[in-house]
């Protein structure tokens, strides 16, 4: 069969630069000389790249495809090609019958070549993706056609055009096209062997994830997590047949638990909630408390809680997993879990539970002795005290952890201490501390990020450099984030950080002085966190939403968000933004003329920020007493003001600190 060259697939090219390509310059001309259109917009080129690439280049196809254009346009088309119907497609009656469809054009290749070829050639067209030499030997070789029949019969595939052939690396992967696939499925189904061949692929699929799964660490880390994720498209096809034929039941939760945690590690995890969630529904009491539910259960509260809700069945999923790899001394799945629940507490604001579990998970990744995993434990500590509100023991495991951030970067999915990365939390805590230059510099990389290793931690790194940025009044800086936010939250369906993306757009609207759309805004995304138990933005955001009442003399409104929100964070223990929550509170009690209480709730909010390590809180709140001290005629106002600014050696072109040095030396009337 004759290939014409086709542009590359999931690039974006222009219609000129398409039609340089001869398949695609071949399908425009016959489809003008159908009676096409022949002109060729870059929407139509988009399209136009997907078709020729579903023929493959195959110029009959290609002819016939085009004839047909007319009749169902070019969009239709596309979608056609995913059925059969292509290979009944008739051409020109003048041409040879072997030539007048392009199933008749395969009948003839496939009658040339020998029985040995056929049953190796129909036995591979199980593959829905590329396929190594390993796997055409796993699904085509049996007693009757043993390995080296197979060696010689995909020689002879390649060598006749009816599987590619291209390298990778130091081996190569091989693919049968489409249109011949479709054509040997069938021929497979009509000799009734189809099922067969299905389970072996199904086998065949599990085991190689499986021992990826097994094989973390050490070397060839890259090299095995490429071929797990060259396995995608088989595995979504090995699940599907399993679950629809009672020949492949036994292998439903294996399948499931091997494909799962593939599904994490490529970033989709609708599909790793849907197919855990499903096998979990069908375990027997021999997967009861074994690898396959720790798996399954791992997968199921890892994924719901990033696509769905913080719910009590993310949380009782997490925590079953956690006992069953603790019950069977798995050590790298105890930290993983440890690690997933640690971050469940973080979001629902379950503070008090944080430092617990990341010192356990320290304790373990020192049994491991993985320096990666070490310093991935120190990720988790400093994000713990951080949130907790111990800023200086949060800024030491920071470091500490960065110290072997190399490592960290250098692990591949599948590694239980993979995106753990220190920065992240780092960049907050050095504002805090009174670094917000370091803040900054610490924040760049993150966002920088084009294509992201972990969908979720990219959410996390938008979400915590968008606090950074608002700290330090950069509210460009903020919508920015927060539609890069929305975008790939959606893009990547984790519903959850739409509502946060939210917040952030509101949080800006109400800093540029407009509050009553940063008002409405709120109004929608605060009931969706809580629905979602969502906390961990909450309290920032219902300042923010207080602030914006008040803005617009709403005081009483606004006291009552406030009040409701120090409650809630002192429930759980306190947290990091307590001292800001009670500087906040401070002066709506001031502007209420409550002069007292505005006292005791400020100084409370220094305290608390000195206590926690918090500089830049401490700034704040010594701003607001200078400014209440004034009104009460205290005798040199500014004095903690003046002492506190001192205290910073950088930052001093971000918001709060020019905001000091104005009070400080305000400008002459």
């Amino acid at each position: 069969m004759l290939r014409c060259p086709a542009p590359p697939q999931g690039t974006r090219l222009s219609a000129g630069e398409v039609l340089n390509y001869p398949a695609a310059r071949l399908f425009v001309d016959r489809a003008s000389a159908a009676g096409h259109r022949d002109d060729l917009t870059d929407e139509d080129a988009e399209i136009l790249v997907q078709i020729c690439g579903k023929l493959d280049g195959i110029a009959l196809a290609i002819e016939l495809a085009a004839a047909r254009v007319g009749l169902y346009g070019l969009r239709e088309m596309a979608a056609l090609l995913d059925s059969r119907l292509q290979l009944e497609w008739r051409g020109r009656r003048t041409a040879p019958p072997r030539q007048q469809t392009l199933g008749a054009t395969l009948d003839w290749s496939f009658g040339l070549i020998g029985e040995n070829e056929r049953i190796v050639f129909l036995r591979l067209a199980v593959f829905a993706g590329h396929f190594t030499l390993k796997g055409a030997i796993a699904v085509a070789a049996k007693e009757a056609t043993p390995e080296d029949r197979v060696i010689e019969a995909l020689e002879q595939l390649v060598a006749k055009s009816l599987v590619s052939s291209q390298p990778d690396g130091a081996s190569r992967r091989y693919r049968l096209l489409d249109a011949t696939r479709a054509y040997a499925m069938q021929k497979l189904a009509d000799g009734g062997e189809a099922n067969t061949i299905a389970r072996r692929h199904a086998c065949y699929v599990q085991r190689t994830l499986e021992a990826g799964l097994t094989a973390q660490g050490g070397g060839g880390q890259v090299s095995r997590s490429q071929e797990r994720a060259g396995l995608l498209a088989d595995s979504r096809a090995a699940l599907a047949w399993s679950y629809a034929h009672d020949d492949g039941a036994d292998l439903r939760v294996p399948l499931a638990g091997s494909c799962t945690g593939l599904f994490v590690e490529l970033n989709l995890l609708n599909e790793a909630r849907i197919w855990s969630d499903r096998a979990l529904a069908m375990l027997d009491d021999a997967d009861r408390g074994g690898r396959w539910e720790l798996e399954l259960q791992s997968t199921l509260g890892h994924a719901f809680m990033f696509t769905e809700r913080n719910s009590e069945q993310a949380e009782a999923a997490l925590r079953r997993g956690l006992e069953i790899a603790q019950a069977l001394g798995d050590h790298a799945n105890t930290f993983r879990l440890l690690s997933r629940l640690n971050m469940f507490y973080r979001r629902t604001g379950g503070y008090r539970h944080l430092v617990p579990t990341a010192r356990h998970a320290e304790r373990i990744a020192r049994l491991i002795g993985d320096t990666a995993g070490i310093a991935g434990s120190k990720a988790l500590l400093g994000v713990s005290y951080h949130l907790a509100g111990d800023q200086a023991e949060a800024q030491a495991h920071l470091d500490e952890g960065m110290r072997d951030d190399a490592a960290l970067r250098g692990t591949q999915p599948g590694h239980f201490a993979y995106s753990r990365t220190p920065q992240i939390p780092l960049a907050r805590v050095l504002w805090l501390r009174g670094y917000p230059d370091r803040a900054l510099e610490c924040v760049l990389p993150l966002v920088g990020a084009s294509a992201p290793r972990d969908v979720v931690m990219h959410c996390i790194a938008l979400c915590w450099s968008a606090s950074v940025f608002g700290w330090v009044g950069d509210w460009s800086a903020v919508e920015t984030m927060s539609t890069r936010l929305a975008t790939h939250a959606s893009m990547h369906g984790l519903v959850p950080y739409e509502a946060v993306a939210t917040g952030f757009r509101a949080q800006t609207m109400i800093a540029h002085g407009e509050a009553i759309g940063g008002i409405d805004l709120l109004r929608s995304a605060l009931p969706r966190l809580h629905a979602d138990r969502y906390e961990l933005y909450m309290s920032a955001f219902a300042a923010d939403l207080s602030s914006g009442l008040v803005s617009l003399g709403r005081l009483a409104e606004g006291a009552q968000v406030l009040h409701e929100t120090i409650d809630r964070v002192e429930q759980e223990g306190g947290a990091f933004d307590m001292p800001e929550l009670l500087r906040l509170r401070g002066e709506l009690e001031a502007q209420s003329g409550k002069l007292d209480a505005a006292e005791a709730s400020l100084v409370a909010s220094a305290e608390l920020a000195e206590q926690q390590g918090a500089l830049s809180w401490r700034l704040r709140t010594e701003m607001s007493l200078a400014r209440l001290r004034e009104r009460q005629g205290v005798r040199d106002p500014r004095e903690q003001l003046a002492k506190t600014y001192t205290r910073f050696s950088e930052g001093f072109e971000t918001a709060d600190l020019k905001a000091a040095r104005l009070m400080l030396n305000p400008p002459s009337p």
